[in-house]
């Protein structure tokens, strides 16, 4: 267990601090780790504010104060002789209780006073709609599919109203009844004193869980949950020009939700299976296509395939493997506008392997008749190499 930090620095108050210091610099602090103002990081805020709490209980009550000024957290875990009993932690009956939990003494609904919740009028709300929970569906599709969309229909698992009871969780010719612990509000009230005086809230009520409804003839599809599991088939617009990564939102597609509120939504995201021929750099399909050292010489008309279907290309006569010939409007169509990007064909000038007798000879008497005037790259990367050892 990590150590406790001193009290005095929890508040950020020195020991001669007054009472009125005290209440001062546990209401700052309280007000800034109070978790429905962190909702970034609830966790970490309810941490600090539980810690903030546990100061402000033992340094307001003089006579903890006395026993903490004199034997530090030992007057209040049992290692110090004469101790006052303990703090006790938290989530006892006089103790902070944890946050949203626990009954009355402790200090988790004290800032309802200070942000609208149930204060000294005794006024219960009923917690409103509450959206249903948004959903995530990853979905394969080919390297055409992304190119030029597709419909698809899918089998989204999701929580939805049940059909049967229409979301009452009552069985058929019955309704919800009236929580009689809470009479209908779905809150319970509770009177606390605090450092502020005496005040009034409220926390939902553990019968009904707010609802205000409680259910006698439980419906028999659902259980009595207004809720059933189930495999929702949805038809997706897969649109033209997706990428890897692209994502789709279907709206209402996700978890129902409860009290009324509206559905979540369901987000499809989109992943590309690799292509045999084609790759891709954004709108631009990129392809490789192998052409014989006797077409790189002498030029031919060579088919490529496309997104579309074969093409005829011209090879140009002395091409060199590498060289990237365009063809245009063969690319990705755009997502977001109309027209598409161009395809884009490598060469690949294939050096001959396996020859025979005869077909050595001729090379070499064509490198005799040659000599260096086939390729003037070739002379001039000679005549770089000489000038660089000299």
């Amino acid at each position: 267990m990590s150590e406790k930090r001193d009290y005095y620095e929890v508040l950020g108050i020195d020991k001669s601090a007054s009472e009125a210091d005290i209440k001062k610099a546990f209401k700052k602090l309280a007000r800034k780790y109070h978790p429905d103002l962190n909702r970034d990081d609830p966790k970490a805020a309810e941490a600090k504010f539980k810690e903030v709490n546990e100061a402000y209980e033992v340094l307001s009550n003089p006579q903890k104060k006395a026993q903490y000024d004199q034997f530090g957290h030992a007057a209040f875990d049992g290692s110090a002789g004469g101790g006052a009993g303990g703090f006790g932690g938290f989530g006892g009956g006089g103790g902070f209780g944890g946050f949203g939990g626990g009954t009355e003494g402790g200090f988790g609904d004290i800032f309802d006073m200070f942000f609208g919740g149930g204060s000294g009028g005794g006024r219960s709300r009923r917690p409103g709609p509450e959206r249903g929970s948004d959903l995530r569906y990853d979905l394969e599709i080919s390297f055409e599919e992304a190119a030029f969309g597709k419909e698809v229909e899918l089998k989204v698992p999701r929580t939805e109203k049940c059909e049967e009871c229409h979301g009452t969780g009552a069985a058929a010719g019955t309704q919800p009844e009236e929580c009689p612990q809470c009479h209908g509000t779905g809150q319970m009230q509770y009177a606390q004193n605090t450092p502020f005086g005496r005040i009034v809230n409220s926390r939902t009520c553990d019968r009904c869980h707010g609802t205000g409804k409680i259910v006698k003839n439980p419906c028999h599809a659902c259980g009595g949950k207004g809720m059933k599991r189930v495999n929702r088939k949805i038809n997706v617009k897969i649109p033209a020009g997706v990428d890897q990564g692209s994502r789709i939102r279907v709206s209402g597609g996700g978890e129902a939700g409860v009290r009324g509120g509206g559905n979540g939504d369901l987000y499809v995201y989109i992943f590309v299976k690799a292509h045999k021929l084609f790759k891709r750099d954004g709108n631009e399909v990129i392809c490789e296509v192998p052409v014989s050292f006797v077409q790189a010489a002498l030029g031919d008309t060579v088919e490529v395939p496309t997104l579309d279907g074969k093409v005829d290309l011209k090879i140009p006569s002395g091409i060199q493997s590498g060289t990237v010939l365009r063809i245009k409007g063969k690319g990705i169509p755009y997502l977001r506008s109309n027209g598409r990007g161009d395809q884009h064909v490598r060469v690949k000038v294939l050096t001959p392997q396996k020859l025979s007798s005869k077909q050595k000879e001729l090379l070499k008497e064509f490198g005799e008749l040659s000599g260096e005037n086939v390729n003037p790259e070739q002379k001039s990367w000679k005549d770089s190499v000489t000038k660089f050892f000299h």
